[in-house]
């Protein structure tokens, strides 16, 4: 085997060095958000880095206002809500060159936090907080799946809010029934700047002569002896026909009456269960 000489050691190093740098190039291609895409539109709580080649006193982070502005050392306020990043690149390094603050400007912008790519979740889950949509897989249930799930305190219904073509959107889905009917239909496809909202899920609180007095999740369809063995059932003392239901009619008044073991649930029930008097 002919002795390693210089020259090979040094091409040997070269090809190395050169094939780690296309590594860490190729590396870095994958991590490239996709929010970093030429024809991102920007909209307001963006956040920007923009710069001017040879010109450092005009680096600057912004956040793009409600109204779609930034402003800019100069220039003063800039609308760059609803153009792309390249497009915003033109239109200041313009304004630059216009008001002779700059000869020939050649402006970069940076997206350093997109608000447009990605959703608010909201309400009774386990990780509220924003999302992007891609991570998600740009639906509703990964979107749920995102942050961590419906939480036991939520409803089976999530509020889908946001615009579509230009117009207010809105629609209650009930993720439950989704997934029982086996249905993809309700599982919809979401847009940058939605919204989904979990309520709290509906409650009856129940008292008196039971094991465990509290509040409880209202199921769908559930009766008062269905309420009766959440709380543990009655205790030694209690009496069914003792059985009393506190409701709020249409107006908020508390009514009371008795209450059967079929009877069904409402949200906001109190039930209370007497003492027998024997």
């Amino acid at each position: 085997m002919p002795p390693k000489t210089y020259t090979n050691i040094m091409y040997n190093a070269k090809s190395f060095k050169l094939g780690v740098l296309a590594a860490i190039m190729l590396f870095g291609a994958a991590l490239k958000p996709a929010y970093a895409l030429e024809e991102y539109l920007l909209t307001p709580g963006d956040v920007i880095k923009v710069s001017v080649f040879k010109n450092p006193d005009l680096l600057l982070d912004a956040r793009v206002s409600e109204a779609g502005t930034i402003g800019f050392p100069l220039l003063g306020s800039v609308p760059v809500a609803g153009l792309t990043l390249p497009a915003a690149e033109r239109k200041i390094a313009q304004l630059l060159k216009d008001g002779g603050f700059v000869l020939n400007p050649q402006v970069n912008i940076l997206l350093t936090t997109a608000v447009g790519n990605q959703v608010a979740v909201l309400g009774q889950v386990n990780r509220p907080g924003r999302y992007p949509i891609e991570g998600a897989g740009g639906n509703l249930t990964g979107m749920l799946a995102e942050a961590g799930g419906i939480a036991t305190t939520g409803a089976d219904v999530v509020i889908v809010t946001g615009m579509r073509n230009g117009k207010p959107f809105r629609r209650e889905i009930d993720v439950v029934n989704m997934s029982l009917n086996g249905s993809t239909a309700d599982d919809i496809e979401l847009r940058g700047g939605d919204t989904l909202f979990v309520n709290r899920s509906p409650t009856f609180y129940i008292y008196g002569q039971v094991q465990r007095p509290g509040g409880y999740r209202l199921e769908k369809g559930m009766t008062v002896m269905q309420a009766l063995a959440d709380g543990g059932g009655m205790t030694g003392k209690g009496t069914s026909r003792g059985i009393v239901l506190h409701r709020r009619d249409a107006t908020g008044k508390v009514k009371e009456s008795g209450a059967s073991l079929d009877e069904d649930v409402r949200d906001q029930d109190v039930i209370y269960v007497k003492e027998s008097v024997f």
